[in-house]
Formats: C-alpha cells, sequence, structure tokens
C-alpha cells in the first residue's frame, strides 16, 4: 500500500504522553495509527487514535502488517514501557526474535535504536517524539516558592556528575542523593522506585537529580517528570527534584509545582554551561 502522508504511526506505552501527543498531532492536521501495548497503553489513548492495533510487547511483525496495511511512512515512540516486562511479559514473534539476537547490549538504548532501524528498514521514519510538542520541554529556574540552600545546591552539582555517568553507561538517567552521598541509582526499576529507595536511605532532605543521557536519542526514551514524581518525592520526605532544562519533558506543570509547593518540594530546571558549571 502507497504511503499516505496525512497519516502518523503511534507506538505508544503506558501514561499521559501518548494521549497528548495524539491531541497535538491532530491539530497538526495528521491522521493518528496507533500501536497500542497490552496492559501498558489506557482506553482514553486509543479512544483518542484515528485506527489502532493492540499488541503484545514483541509483536513486531504485526506492528509493521498493520502499519503497511494503513500506509504508514512515519512513526514516533511515545509513553513508558515496563521495562521487567522484557522479563515476564512479552510475546515475541519471529521477527522479534530475530531482531533480539542480533543485539548485543540488552539495556533500553541498544534495544530501541534497534527496533527502530527496523522500522526504518521497512520504509517507516521514526521521528522525534517531541515533533510536536516542544511546549513540554522542562523549562529553566527554580519553579517553586522554595530555593535550593547552599548544601542542596552542592548536592545538585553532585548528583548532576553521577547521574551523567550513568547515563554514559546507559544504565538509568536519575540518581537519589544526600550530603554527597549517592543513595540509589536508577536502574530497570524506574525512577518512582528509585526515589522511594534512596529516598529511605535518607530519611528526609533527599535531592534527586535527573538528566537526559549523553548523546540522548530525541526519538525516544526522554527523561519525564510530572505530579506522580512530585508525590512519591513527598513519600519519603524529600526535598529537591533537579531536571536537566530543555532536555527533558514536564507533564501537567501547574498542578505539578502546586503540590511541590504544598510538599515544601523544591523544583529547579537545570543548565550545564560549556565549562561544566550548573546554571538555574
Amino acid at each position: 500500500m502507497a504511503v499516505d502522508p496525512d497519516k502518523i504511526g503511534v507506538i505508544a506505552g503506558s501514561g499521559q504522553f501518548p494521549l497528548l501527543f495524539i491531541e497535538a498531532a491532530k491539530k497538526a492536521g495528521r491522521r493518528t495509527v496507533l500501536i497500542a501495548h497490552r496492559n501498558e497503553t489506557g482506553d482514553e489513548v486509543a479512544a483518542a487514535a484515528d485506527e489502532v492495533c493492540w499488541l503484545k510487547l514483541g509483536q513486531l511483525g504485526k506492528l509493521l502488517k498493520f502499519f503497511h496495511s494503513r500506509g504508514v511512512g512515519e512513526t514516533v515512540f511515545v509513553g513508558a514501557i515496563t521495562k521487567t516486562k522484557i522479563f515476564r511479559d512479552i510475546l515475541p514473534d519471529i521477527k522479534a526474535l530475530s531482531l533480539w539476537n542480533k543485539i548485543d547490549s540488552k539495556q533500553d538504548d541498544a534495544i530501541l535504536r534497534a527496533v527502530a532501524g527496523a522500522l526504518e528498514q521497512e520504509g517507516i521514519q521514526v521521528l522525534e517524539s517531541t515533533c510536536y510538542l516542544q511546549h513540554l520541554f522542562f523549562p529553566h529556574g527554580v519553579l517553586t516558592r522554595k530555593k535550593p540552600d547552599n548544601n542542596q545546591r552542592l548536592d545538585i552539582a553532585f548528583g548532576w556528575k553521577n547521574a551523567r555517568a550513568i547515563g554514559a553507561l546507559d544504565i538509568g538517567q536519575c540518581v537519589v542523593v544526600r550530603n554527597r552521598s549517592v543513595l540509589a541509582v536508577e536502574a530497570i526499576d524506574g525512577t518512582d522506585a528509585t526515589i522511594i529507595r534512596g529516598g529511605n536511605l535518607a530519611k528526609e532532605q533527599a535531592v534527586v537529580v535527573k538528566v537526559r543521557k549523553p548523546g540522548q536519542d530525541f526519538r525516544f526514551d526522554l527523561p519525564a517528570t510530572g505530579i506522580q514524581t512530585i508525590e512519591t518525592l513527598a513519600s519519603v520526605r524529600g526535598a529537591v527534584l533537579a531536571v536537566e532544562a530543555g532536555q527533558s519533558l514536564l507533564f501537567d506543570p501547574e498542578a505539578m509545582i502546586r503540590a511541590a509547593d504544598e510538599a515544601g518540594i523544591i523544583v529547579v530546571g537545570v543548565s550545564e554551561n560549556l565549562d561544566g558549571t550548573l546554571d538555574y
């Protein structure tokens, strides 16, 4: 079937990002063809799309067949996939198994780049997930009423260096620190679990730092925060959320900042200068 330029594929995980993307794409005049993952993608996302195919993680051949039958020539990856499902809730078809066996590293970027490569070999271009949503980038500066004190600024700088290091190894994008000690490092369990692990060790006043990976591919796996992040940090009496500005996504900013102010949590968008110093 010929490519329909009005259509855009949406390969969706969980969360609100897929719904926000579909709404923005429609405003831009695109028809959305959705790949929805069972036990991940919300029903409201499926209801918003023009066409939908439900599948389980690993059904790459089914995905390609659906896109080709609908004339999809461009697609995006949006929303999270629970990473632990790689080990317990995957139904790989022959196409996926063949691809999986060619991947040396089973880390996030390696898997996603391999899937993107397979799509592009089939004539389906993978676009940046933010192509219609630049307004969702995390802003620069202190966003809350409270500002970080000197000790917290030192923790932000310390956490930044360590978060960047684990990102370079494709381990995660977030660390939890207190008094220049790393209490938790994000791994396959995700940001919220990392905050809980680190926050419980800190007892209180934990500082969470979340950054992009060096060489971050904006087509997928962008860091994202929202009100759920604040609620999780508040549950362990955390003190600071520092996020790299312009390199990650912020959902429901007004509600998030309101919740942070109510909990006494500092939220700050941080930028790195050419000389390595931090600015906010």
